[in-house]
């Protein structure tokens, strides 16, 4: 057994809303096998893994997997299992998992709820090589160092408290949240975008942040703000520490000039030695040192959020009691098996180091990591009292004079900070500040909130919530509205025409298409871009006021959606396209994948069902949002039923679009007004503008303006679509992007109802197709031309050259014996090939795989867009009139 490819889905995806690990495994030997064709692989595996036992698997009760066990299931299935129950041991809380066929024998997918995607990589890895070896009754190897490899990559992996608790501050507010690496994360959509990393914000000034990282410079500007600092200096080496730990002429402090998290501090220093050995280690974590007056008092953090004062600790350094029994070390060593305490921030206490400081601090007391202290004996291990040195915090907001919270506000107005931590001493914490005696020792940028959130005494605080208001004041969710459209056919006209829509409303429309990503109308990314990442770079813009998402099947099976809900999803039709890809094997497959657009809207949206489709209307029971259905028939019984029982929808009746909503009918305009529709012949675009009405509403634009998107978008605004040119001899050639049995038949029909003589059709499908799908393509195309070119696309996909052409020649010549069918399997030659046969009344039809080279070589031929020859003619009619 091997693993494939493994990755992981961040989003909603078919198996689950959340995220997934994902992996393809080839069982090798063991396609085919299962758990019981392996003698005594049952007992081996319960007893090595005895947690299986509470496995549900699909039965849904405890003992449900050992149920599947004894009745044989794939070693797929197993792995999977495994892979979970080594995560449950290594601490990780996903419980989900999905095994699938993936194509063909012994090749299957596993799903499993992601928590950590580095450690149940490992746990996946490590499940595999261990069913292999009990399969094959060998020692499965060192279960418990695995193990503890898969719970130190999960806590590695892991978010901090303080960047956990923004996390689960803004999930609260139901904000967006996408973790970028480490701690840096986006909250919320486009213009709302905001980005962080811990408490750093992109708001806190790149300024401010240095000056609060030069403790010198701080120093000098909180005096300037006529706060009290400790009186001292700069030294460069220990002569120069000297001479100012004498000028102070009291008990110093010396700490690095520009480090962090209390590395290097040393305090209380009172004679030469002392401050040479503290210079020496404050030099290993800075180039410059600070030495300063040493200010006895309360130790006090103050957290300060957009300039105001949201929490204050009292922080304790790093102490061990004696028992009169253990050493100092073993003490240690006792208080760090606390589960509060962890590695650097990963918990909300950290664990205690025995280094050279807290030695030093030790041999004060008269002591080392070897002595053993008396009874009820507090041993300091620090004197600087820092949560990142293993001290702890108190929580005194409600008990300090409120005047130091001032003198904290303006410490953080001094430096520029939007978010910071003033360390300040105080003689007493109950009183004012102008008794005296205080001083304000640092302001730090990004913070950790720990210390708040998660206080070894007294009240918890909402630090985090104070962080994200700063950012989303006034309950913003950091949402923009999306509307997400998805089907076979139609997804990109109906999404220009919602983008449409809400470009004229005076919005900046991010939208995805086949044809690219679109910034307020600027291409900024070409191609088919219709999965989760063209997405994410809509969603992430700062400049987006508006997501209009054309999703498609692909990018939802290989990357979920982009976003958790959106606000409108739109299912556009459902049609025989895509099978034998991706494991999709019919269109209610394909049913299946799609209905995850539906599903992902929020309950206060809306969904919009073309109910003409049945297998459409069919999802309905799927989705809990509100449903809007869409009908070119005005007489539709379930649409009837639908708005009777208080439902929205938009019908065409009588050659008019009309929304049905709140008991009321209400035009919104004849379809001779809308361009696209070509006065009504181009039928599956009536569907498209009625679909792109439905959505627009339901996203809250007025009818007004769907009005006016629907009838000022024009035909070249459709690039691709039904993309017409003349020729010098007055033949038509007609580029579009139908590549399946139902766009075919679309635009066959279309064309019958256009005046031509000869009708030649280039077509070709794309090579991904199943064979099967390839056939009923050619049925499709049979009936509506005269002659036909059969071209391949330049991907063939896996395909062998002219394989899909013979598939496709073969079916329309079986279809209709009697039509011309050459094959020409370059798409431009193919083109060509048609074009020097057509007659003044002629036309050709060009389903293209690449427009940009048939444009180029239509117009060296001197063809003109359609549109521009209607403007010339219609000018000339009105010059004449």
């Amino acid at each position: 057994m091997n693993i494939v490819r493994i990755r992981c889905i961040e989003g909603p995806n078919i198996f689950t809303y959340r995220p997934i690990l994902l992996a393809r495994v080839d069982l090798g030997a063991y396609t085919g096998k299962e758990s019981i064709d392996i003698p005594g692989f049952r007992d081996r595996l319960l007893h090595h893994f005895p947690g299986l036992w509470q496995h549900h698997c699909a039965k849904g009760r405890p003992g449900g997997f050992i149920e599947r066990l004894e009745d044989g299931t794939y070693f797929g299935h197993i792995c999977e299992h495994v892979a979970i129950e080594l995560g449950h041991l290594a601490g990780i809380p996903a419980n989900y998992g999905k095994t699938v066929f993936a194509g063909r024998p012994g090749l299957y997918d596993i799903a499993i709820e992601c928590a950590s995607f580095p450690a149940q990589r490992r746990a996946l890895e490590g499940a595999v090589q261990v069913v292999a070896a009990l399969a094959e009754d060998r020692h499965p190897g060192d279960l418990d160092a695995l193990v503890r490899d898969i719970a130190k990559l999960y806590e590695d992996d892991r978010l901090g408290p303080s960047t956990q608790a923004i996390v689960d501050a803004c999930r609260r507010r139901n904000i967006p949240v996408r973790r970028l690496q480490g701690s840096f994360l986006e909250l919320g959509y486009g213009v709302h975008r905001k980005r962080i990393e811990a408490t750093l914000t992109d708001r806190t000034s790149c300024v401010a942040a240095d000056i609060a990282s030069d403790k010198a410079l701080t120093k000098r500007l909180l005096e300037e703000a006529g706060l009290a600092v400790p009186p001292g200096g700069v030294a460069a080496d220990e002569d120069e520490a000297v001479r100012l730990w004498q000028d102070i002429g009291r008990p110093a402090v010396v700490k690095p000039l520009d480090a962090r998290q209390g590395q290097g501090v040393s305090l209380r220093l009172e004679s030469e030695a002392e401050v040479r050995a503290a210079f020496r280690e404050a030099r290993r974590y800075a180039r410059d040192v600070i030495v300063e007056a040493y200010v006895p008092g309360e130790n006090v953090r103050v957290l300060v959020v957009d300039g105001r004062a949201v929490a204050a600790s009292v922080r304790e350094p790093a102490y061990v009691e004696g028992d009169g029994v253990h050493t100092v070390r073993e003490l240690v060593d006792l208080v760090n098996r606390d589960p509060r305490r962890g590695e650097g921030h990963e918990k909300p206490l950290t664990k205690i180091a025995i280094d050279e400081i807290a030695r030093q601090v030790l041999e004060r007391q008269g002591l080392t990591p070897a002595s053993v202290p008396e009874a009820g004996q507090r041993v300091a291990l620090r004197e600087s009292a820092n949560l990142s040195t293993g001290g702890e915090a108190h929580d005194v907001t409600d008990v300090i004079d409120p005047s130091y919270l001032r003198i904290a506000e303006r410490a953080a107005e001094a430096v520029g900070l939007d978010v910071c931590g003033v360390d300040l001493v105080v003689p007493a914490l109950r009183s004012p500040a102008d008794a005296g005696g205080y001083a304000v020792i640092e302001v730090n940028a990004c913070p950790g909130i720990r210390m708040h959130e998660h206080p070894s005494s007294g009240s918890p605080r909402q630090a985090a919530e104070a962080i994200v208001e700063s950012l989303f004041p006034a309950g913003s969710d950091g949402r923009i509205p999306i509307v997400s459209i998805t089907g076979t056919n139609g997804k990109t006209t109906t999404a220009r025409l919602v983008a449409h829509g809400f470009a004229l409303a005076g919005k900046t429309v991010g939208l995805t298409t086949t044809g690219g990503v679109y910034i307020g109308g600027e291409c900024v990314c070409r191609g088919d871009t219709t999965g989760p990442r063209s997405a994410r770079l809509v969603l992430s813009h700062p400049r987006v006021e508006v997501a209009v998402l054309e999703t498609a099947r692909g990018g939802i099976v290989r990357g979920g959606l982009a976003y958790d809900a959106a606000d409108v999803g739109v299912i556009t039709n459902l049609s025989l396209d895509h099978v034998g890809q991706d494991g999709l094997e019919s269109i209610d497959d394909i049913a299946f994948v799609k209905a995850l657009v539906g599903e992902c809207v929020r309950d206060d949206g809306a969904v919009v069902l073309n109910a003409d489709d049945p297998r459409v209307l069919a999802l309905a029971s799927r989705f809990r949002a509100p449903l809007v259905l869409v009908s070119l028939a005005p007489d539709h019984a379930a649409v009837a039923r639908h708005v009777q029982a208080g439902g929205a929808a938009v019908v065409v009746s009588d050659g008019v679009l009309y929304e049905w909503r709140n008991g009321a009918v209400r035009p919104i305009i004849p379809v001779a007004q809308i361009p696209i529709c070509l006065g009504g012949i181009a039928r599956f675009h009536v569907e498209n503008a009625a679909l792109a009405a439905a959505a627009m509403r339901a996203a809250g634009l007025p009818l007004a303006t769907v009005a006016q998107a629907l009838s000022t978008f024009a035909p070249e605004q459709n690039t691709g679509r039904l993309e017409m040119y003349v020729l010098p001899n007055g033949a038509r050639v007609l580029l579009d992007y139908g590549h399946n049995p139902a766009g075919f038949r679309e635009v066959g029909r279309l064309l019958q109802a256009l005046p031509c003589r000869r009708r030649i059709g280039v077509v070709g499908v794309p090579g991904d197709r199943a064979d099967h799908v390839v056939r009923e393509a050619g049925q499709s195309l049979a009936p509506w031309f005269d002659e036909f070119i059969v071209k391949e696309d330049a991907d063939l996909r896996g395909r062998r050259p002219g394989e899909i052409a013979q598939i496709l020649s073969s079916a329309i010549a079986r279809t209709c014996p009697s039509k011309k069918v050459d094959v020409v399997l370059d798409e431009r030659e193919a083109m060509m090939a048609a074009l020097g046969r057509l007659g003044p009344e002629d036309m050709a039809c060009v389903f293209y795989e690449r427009l940009a080279p048939l444009r180029e070589a239509l117009e060296a031929l001197g063809a003109r867009p359609w549109h521009k020859v209607a403007a010339e003619r219609e000018g000339a009619r009105l010059a004449t009139l």
